[in-house]
């Protein structure tokens, strides 16, 4: 009896949560006072909206792909940063070959170096950090700007105010006579590619917007994208390659299909696919969806 009881209240829980008007299916507009990716750290089925559902979480874990959701975030200390606390989200021991995790930096705090041989891109998420390299020249990155460091590049990250930024390091496979260098930028100065349209009452349509932060040549092992979709708009391909692929959704919601399994998605939500897993996006709810997807690149997989 008690047990069937239990059942019940998850039940009510679920459907309280699923139709309330800040629920997952109800797609709120976003005020527009709110700072840019405002959700990812304010994620709609927050820890607090969860507390009486005790042990839900919607992350999951596979052997060719994972969902992390916010609920299930564990920060602690990164090693050799000050004033910061981290999560790693994405890590070898899934089966990948490069990390993706949050850094949230207090005040006054400073970054530590990535490993020797690691090379790290970051991307501001709220907030502003100042970049400061070794001869002493520093830049200001705010929200939705970028950086990108090659291996072994002495530089720092400092901020005298909160602020949170995400980190993907990889171990760089060289080319021979193909030497990165660092980068600095930020997505609205990056222009729209061509992508593919569909063709309705004689007029063309774009599927989707799509940006690269970092360029295409071979010096580069692996790039970012940051793709826009809005509501209803979908990939034209089921994708299934060798390419690895970590995921952060900055914003709105939306259904991925990973593997043979389907996931309600938001904002805040991280995911990993490993090579040759079937995986597919539609974008839903009443705002646009952007993400920025991490995808190595330029390397053969032998």
């Amino acid at each position: 009896m008690r047990t069937i009881f239990g059942l019940l209240l998850l039940v009510l829980g679920l459907f309280k949560y699923a139709f309330a008007q800040e629920g997952f299916c109800s797609a709120p507009s976003e005020s527009k006072s709110k700072p840019l990716y405002w959700k990812v750290d304010n994620p709609t089925l927050s820890p607090i909206h969860l507390q009486d559902l005790p042990g839900f979480t919607r992350s999951v874990y596979k052997s060719n792909h994972a969902l992390i959701s916010p609920e299930s975030h564990v920060y602690g200390p990164l090693p050799d940063w000050i004033n910061t606390l981290g999560t790693y989200l994405i890590s070898p021991e899934m089966g990948s070959h490069f990390v993706m995790y949050l850094a949230k930096l207090k005040e006054n705090s400073k970054s530590g170096l990535p490993l020797p041989g690691v090379e790290r891109f970051i991307f501001v998420l709220q907030g502003a950090v100042t970049l400061t390299n070794a001869t002493g020249v520093s830049q200001l990155l705010k929200v939705d700007s970028y950086a990108y460091f090659p291996p072994n590049f002495e530089h720092s990250i400092e901020c005298d105010a909160p602020a949170t930024i995400v980190l993907i390091e990889r171990r760089y496979s060289p080319l021979p006579n193909h030497i990165p260098e660092p980068l600095v930028g930020s997505t609205d100065k990056q222009p729209l590619l061509e992508t593919p349209v569909f063709i309705a009452l004689n007029m063309h349509y774009q599927i989707f917007e799509l940006r690269k932060l970092i360029p295409t040549s071979l010096a580069y092992d692996f790039n970012i994208h940051i793709m826009d979709f809005q509501p209803g708009e979908f990939l034209n391909v089921k994708e299934v390659h060798y390419n690895q692929h970590g995921l952060l959704l900055l914003e709105g919601q939306g259904i991925y299909r990973l593997g043979d399994s389907w996931y309600p998605v938001q904002a805040g939500d991280v995911i990993w696919m490993a090579p040759f897993v079937p995986q597919w996006y539609a974008a839903l709810g009443k705002t646009r969806t952007r993400y920025l997807i991490y995808k190595d690149a330029n390397r053969s997989p032998l």
